[in-house]
């Protein structure tokens, strides 16, 4: 049996609730009032981050009380209709607090037969990318794709940052001849969606960080995967490809 298209409306309202929840977080953007604080595992969290993840699960919960949610401020809450939808209020927090404006808001929703939908919002350079199952991928409006290289050596490799990375594997993309970039976070996935940038590989990262890509990525021509080669976004990597460097990206990675 086919796997039906999303439906337009669905997508339409996660692009409107992560510009929404992406322009709230713009508050506190470069703020003097911007307070840091340090969660369980080390990392940084805002009082924007709260506040963009209340937005949208409110909306959400309003909407669709049903739905399951999954998101990184606030847990996740169970549901009886078969679909999840995943948020990430602001991926690339560090960015965010130092100012730099790469940072994105993230929203994906799964249902029965599996990606349904995902956006990535820039709120502090005005783009979206986003795709629902079946009706390409978009970024502000505009038809994406991917690159079109077929060969590793020359491709620009993107990640989130190089330190969690194993130092084998960081040797063998560089004798893999990629050009090594760190334009990262959901940012980075989006330079891959739209053909800027050929490869994206996240490590040491969260459901919530990856949960647009699969379907972004396959919508716009591409491939996303674990670095163990298989679909999920819980595996704690990501690998996001214009499709034709995916498998030999696979190899080179281990």
């Amino acid at each position: 049996m086919a796997v039906p298209p999303l439906e337009r409306e669905l997508l339409d309202f996660a692009v409107d609730l992560a510009r929404r929840a992406g322009s709230l977080s713009l508050r506190w953007f470069r703020a003097a009032d911007l307070a840091v604080e340090r969660k369980q595992d080390g990392s940084p969290v805002t009082q924007a981050d709260r506040a963009a993840e209340d937005l949208v699960r409110g909306e959400i919960e309003a909407r669709f009380p049903e739905d399951a949610i999954l998101g990184e401020e606030h847990g996740s809450r169970t549901g009886r209709s078969g679909r999840r939808w995943v948020i990430d209020p602001i991926d690339g927090t560090t960015a965010f607090t130092r100012g730099v404006p790469l940072f994105s808001t993230l929203i994906a929703m799964e249902d029965e037969h599996g990606p349904a939908l995902g956006v990535i919002y820039m709120p502090a350079l005005a783009e979206t990318v986003a795709a629902g199952r079946g009706l390409g991928c978009f970024a502000n409006e505009k038809r994406a794709t991917v690159s079109a290289r077929t060969e590793v050596a020359g491709a620009v490799l993107t990640a989130s940052g190089f330190e969690h990375w194993p130092d084998r594997m960081l040797v063998a993309a560089k004798r893999a001849g990629c050009v090594l970039r760190t334009w990262g976070d959901g940012y980075g996935y989006s330079l891959v969606a739209t053909g800027r940038a050929d490869a994206m590989v996240d490590y040491g990262v969260s459901a919530w960080d990856l949960a647009p890509m699969p379907v972004i990525l396959a919508e716009a021509g591409g491939r996303f995967s674990a670095l163990d080669g298989s679909p999920r976004i819980d595996a704690g990597s990501g690998l996001g490809t214009n499709g034709a460097l995916h498998d030999a990206l696979l190899r080179a990675l281990g």
